[in-house]
């Protein structure tokens, strides 16, 4: 984790093959001559190069997907590995296949346990619905069947698998990544003793699917926002609270959120054991986890594949107190952001200041702006990054009464109509006895979209139930922001009187 620079997903080209090798024969030790040949890999870039993809990690090949597309219906439900690749020649793929049929996926062993290969296998998933197939298929080994097949069928060893009384880490991964088992192939690999050359035929539906005599859509951007709204608790140390950071960033992933966001001082709790020492003080000594924390953070964006927004903590640079929180991508890449505004009570109470940094950051699902809390009520701010092409803007906040909600609240809202974006705000609840100056919290979290036919009538996308602890889930379509700009029954950004005034940075 620690080396970890970069993760990239490519295209594997033919200039790859050398590098492919090598990760694929480490891949399978125990059948080190079962690796794809270099016609047959320069045949798959050449018929379907974007089923064919790699993980790099630090610029190295860590794993691999192969897939082609197949007529579905002209192979019967007993069909093996020979039969689908055309005799390992991939005959078989046709361009208007429809079904994306998996040939390969592998990860080295050295970077198992980062969740690589579900990057791939929702890669896969992405690549159907953008192709509009029927779905993805492929046969699973099961190679832990040779320990159980005197006493077990194959059926009933997969029943046991699917109700966790047998650990298969193949099948429980691939079941894990929404692929249902459909029916036992016999026979399917040769030489495959670890699974008896049984196989389970696997499938993932594409909900999307339209046939093709059906009206063509567009094909749509959606964005799938993790909201989490943190309970104050006081945890006995630092890995105590990052435990259950993780418990929601697990959770928020699950559902294959592209972002999780986390709310201001989520971490407060930390300065429970420094209360004795005064506000001012026992905050800056909270700030000593703050680097820490992001660290595991990153690792934790990497791993589970997914974009944090770690709300906020108090940080000190040349001695200043500033309230700052990190952008971790999933790509292992980070961007810091600073509150601009403090409040009068962070700059009386624990003698903070106003950062001056202000930017919308590039993400793999578009741009997007973090205004922390007191910020959203400027609305010069989300302007600024509104007109630097933000699609959503993230409002991690913290307020202790339902007045001090309300502003942000009604201000987040007004923010998302004005700059015909989606704004996402996250607070926490609950309260922390031991801590002075953050005594109890008021919370609602939600996703506010602007207010037009194609949004919610009353611009509220999704809303988590006030003062409890829980995640909030929404999907947001980019897409629609594009068709507002242009067809808006109001165009706000458009029809703004750039004759009459200006704004602009300093």
């Amino acid at each position: 984790m620690q080396e970890i620079e970069n993760i990239e997903l490519e295209y594997l080209k033919i200039e790859d093959y050398n590098e492919f090798k090598q990760a694929m024969v480490a891949s399978y030790p125990n059948m080190p001559e079962a690796y794809w040949k270099e016609p047959q890999i320069e045949k798959l870039i050449t018929n379907f190069p974007d089923g064919q993809v790699v993980i790099k990690v630090n610029n190295q090949i860590a794993g691999c997907a192969l897939s082609i597309l197949v007529d579905y219906n002209q192979f019967d439900d007993h069909h093996t590995y020979k039969d689908i690749t055309g005799n390992y020649t991939f005959s078989t793929h046709r361009p208007d296949g429809d079904v994306m049929y998996g040939i390969d996926v592998f990860i080295r062993p050295e970077y198992r346990g980062l969740r690589l290969g579900r990057r791939l296998y929702d890669y896969r998933k992405e690549l159907c619905e953008r192709l509009n197939l029927r779905g993805v298929a492929f046969g699973g080994r099961i190679p832990n069947y040779h320990k159980f097949s005197n006493t077990l069928s194959p059926k009933e060893y997969i029943d046991k698998v699917k109700h966790q009384e047998i650990h298969d880490p193949v099948l429980n991964f691939q079941m894990s990544n929404d692929f249902h088992p459909t029916r036992i192939l016999k026979g399917y690999l040769e030489g495959d003793t670890s699974s008896e050359e049984y196989a389970v035929l696997l499938e993932w539906d594409n909900i999307y699917y339209e046939k093709p005599d059906k009206k063509a859509t567009t094909i749509k951007k959606i964005v799938r926002l993790g909201l989490i709204q943190w309970q104050m608790r006081l945890y006995k140390n630092l890995d105590d609270l990052m435990q259950q950071a993780e418990f929601f960033v697990d959770a928020v992933s699950g559902y294959r959120s592209d972002f999780a966001l986390f709310p201001e001082f989520f971490n407060a709790p930390l300065m429970a054991d420094n209360n004795h020492l005064g506000e001012a003080a026992a905050i800056r000594e909270s700030a000593k986890h703050t680097s820490e924390i992001v660290q595991r953070f990153s690792k934790l964006a990497i791993s589970y594949n997914i974009n944090i927004i770690t709300g906020s903590m108090p940080e000190i640079v040349n001695d200043r107190l500033y309230n700052v929180g990190y952008l971790c991508r999933r790509d292992g890449s980070m961007e810091r952001y600073e509150k601009l505004h403090v409040t009068p009570d962070e700059a009386k109470v624990w003698g903070m200041t106003g950062g001056t940094q202000l930017k919308a950051y590039d993400t793999d699902c578009g741009k997007i702006g973090i205004l922390i809390c007191y910020d959203s009520e400027f609305p010069e701010l989300s302007r600024l990054l509104a007109d630097e092409g933000m699609d959503i803007l993230f409002v991690p906040f913290l307020t202790d009464t339902q007045n001090g909600f309300s502003r942000v609240r009604h201000c987040a809202q007004a923010r998302a109509i004005e700059n015909e974006c989606y704004v996402a705000i996250a607070g926490s609840v609950g309260n922390l006895p031991k801590v002075h100056n953050m005594d109890i919290q008021y919370a609602q979290s939600m996703v506010f979209t602007p207010c037009d036919f194609a949004f919610p009538s009353n611009g509220v996308k999704a809303e988590a139930t006030q003062n409890t602890e829980m995640i909030l889930i929404a999907d947001v379509d980019l897409d629609l922001l594009r068709e507002l700009n242009q067809f808006g029954s109001v165009r706000n950004l458009k029809d703004r009187r750039k004759d009459l005034f200006e704004l602009r940075k300093k």
